[in-house]
């Protein structure tokens, strides 16, 4: 048999496990996706203390990623009838579904860090 040639079971098996990660990498891809979501797992904020505990995001990326994320039901944008008017984001119980995912990304990204950073020479 031709080791070049990839059977169907295991094209159907990649083809259901590459798809799902790319629908999820999709979602959570940038560098400001995952540091917003974090920072309302605290607890719920304004969009100007959003901004300030985002370090490095524009206040134009902010606005963007939050639209996309709230499209995506992970954050919920509330606007409260004062005046001036408060806007309020939190995470949605779906969002607090990747709970388990940003704890390992923080988990294996600790490894990472000392293996590059202090343990460069084991391979």
């Amino acid at each position: 048999m031709n080791p070049d040639v990839v059977t169907k079971p295991a094209r159907n098996l990649c083809i259901t496990h590459i798809l799902p990660i790319r629908d999820a990498l999709d979602i959570l891809s940038g560098k400001w996706k995952i540091p917003i979501i974090v920072a309302l797992c605290v607890h719920k904020r304004r969009f100007k203390e959003l901004h300030r505990d985002v370090q490095g995001i524009t206040a134009k990326m902010l606005s963007k990623e939050l639209k996309e994320l709230e499209v995506n039901k992970l954050v919920k944008r509330t606007v409260h009838d004062t005046s001036p008017v408060t806007v309020e984001y939190s995470i949605t119980e779906y969002g607090h579904s990747l709970t388990p995912v940003i704890n390992e990304l923080r988990d294996w990204g600790l490894k990472h860090r000392d293996k590059i950073i202090y343990h460069p020479e084991e391979a």
